[in-house]
């Protein structure tokens, strides 16, 4: 299927990054379970927040690990795919699956409580959309895709910028919530307009711009760190990227970047349908209780 069958089953399902999933979900299921106590939690988390926090790591899993993650290196379309999985789904879902004692024992040992001010909605934002969208400047990107170090540097920044961004829509501690439903609205719209010029870069270019999708010894450098038989291996099998295309490298591209944008602008949109039915009932005075803390959070009690 779409190539995939040309690589191992190492290489499609990296086992090593499935057992990485595998011990932090059995490490979660430990704290909330026989170690919840230690942590001030009354009762192991319950079967909501569970759902939540495996489904998404199963998401993170099939972003990074997975076959979306090797077809991200075979079509820029499957990239933008696993940046959107990666960032706009299994980030909130993990988030929403962390009991808020776990949030509270964390912050307690947090090293870098000087750096609260990222949180900040303005600042998260600029920062998500500022490091996604220097990531997908050609230059930049070609040269992160084929540093396997600086890869996996600036991946897992954009995973933590990515939690600042969604702690003020998801925010799991109540007490720490102080924005109001007009403030996260005018932070979904933030999120939307910072995205758009990258997004529009890629959608409207007249050519391909990343050469680890276009320039055969790139691509095969860059694949060279997540596939066995290194680059010379995989030109003399396969020739560059060309042998996989089902579409031309530049409608790949705009594949990719109406693709993120449109699952940007669905997840928000169902976010910001949220925050106004919340603002609207505490508005009214009607009973919140069975309401998501800080739109969402509360929904995984």
């Amino acid at each position: 299927m779409l190539g995939l069958n040309a690589f191992s089953f190492a290489d499609v399902w990296s086992p090593l990054f499935l057992a990485g999933i595998l011990v932090a979900v059995s490490g979660y299921f430990v704290l909330i379970g026989p170690m919840a106590g230690l942590f001030g939690m009354a009762s192991p988390a319950p079967l909501r927040r569970r759902v939540f926090f495996v489904t998404g790591m199963a998401m993170l899993y099939l972003a990074q690990g997975g076959p979306v993650s090797l077809l991200g290196h075979l079509m820029f379309s499957f990239h933008m795919l696993s940046m959107a999985l990666s960032n706009y789904v299994a980030v909130p879902l993990i988030m929403l699956g962390i009991p808020a004692e776990l949030w509270r024992a964390a912050l307690r040992v947090n090293p870098f409580r000087r750096l609260s001010f990222l949180a900040h909605p303005v600042t998260a934002a600029l920062l998500f959309n500022g490091l996604f969208s220097l990531y997908h400047i050609p230059a930049v990107h070609d040269y992160v895709m084929l540093h396997f170090a600086v890869h996996r540097l600036y991946y897992f920044v954009l995973f933590i910028a990515s939690v600042l961004m969604w702690w003020t829509l998801i925010n799991p501690l109540p007490e720490r919530d102080r924005w109001g439903g007009l403030t996260k609205v005018g932070f979904i719209f933030l999120n939307m307009v910072l995205l758009t010029p990258a997004c529009g870069l890629i959608i409207f270019a007249d050519k391909p711009l990343y050469a680890t999708y276009s320039d055969p010894d790139a691509w095969a450098r860059a694949m060279g760190y997540c596939v066995s038989g290194g680059s010379a291996a995989l030109l003399r099998s396969f020739g560059g990227p060309a042998f996989f295309e089902v579409m031309s490298p530049r409608v790949d591209q705009q594949v990719g970047g109406i693709g993120m944008k449109f699952i940007q602008e669905v997840i928000f949109a169902s976010m910001l349908a949220s925050v106004f039915y919340h603002w609207y009932k505490k508005e009214n005075g009607q009973d919140d209780e069975e309401l998501p803390e800080s739109s969402g959070a509360k929904a995984a009690n």
